[in-house]
């Protein structure tokens, strides 16, 4: 067991976990972040999808050490009330169904906004396509990133 300190959600964080330990645990178990999902374990469903240092990546499949110099941001860190543009398009275009894979969509989509403001449908889907949905939003999903790409166009 080792001392780490993480940044997460701009803050600096210390947590006494084995360096192996998968980061996804950290957020969930050490740092009460339960917004991040477990979906598969193996970083194939997307559904833990945060940033780390502003690109979607899969906390599953990193560990505590691997982190430490990194700049993490969870779904709780996105915004402070909940109104990134990405955020805001989810709820007006009602996009979640179950909602258990929504929070790495909507970490993903930020993180593919932030790169592209406006992507073409074949940029959300290449951003979107390994990031699974059970319920089969996928149209909704889509719906939002357009609408949040014009969301962020507008308060330029």
């Amino acid at each position: 067991m080792a001392r780490y300190s993480l940044r997460v959600n701009g803050e600096r964080r210390e947590v006494d976990v084995e360096g192996d330990t998968p980061l996804l645990w950290v957020l969930r178990d050490e740092l009460g972040l339960t917004g991040v999902k477990y979906g598969c374990g193996v970083g194939l469903c997307g559904a833990c999808t945060s940033h780390v240092d502003g690109e979607a990546a899969r906390p599953c499949v990193r560990t505590a050490a691997d982190s430490v110099k990194t700049r993490i941001t969870t779904i709780e860190g996105l915004s402070r009330d909940g109104d990134h543009p990405v955020q805001r398009a989810w709820r007006e275009l009602d996009v979640a169904q179950c909602g258990y894979c929504q929070p790495g969509q909507v970490m993903a989509a930020a993180a593919l906004l932030a790169r592209d403001p406006d992507p073409d449908d074949a940029a959300i889907e290449e951003a979107l396509r390994d990031n699974v949905c059970r319920c089969g939003s996928y149209p909704r999903i889509r719906a939002a990133v357009r609408r949040a790409s014009r969301i962020m166009r507008e308060e330029r």
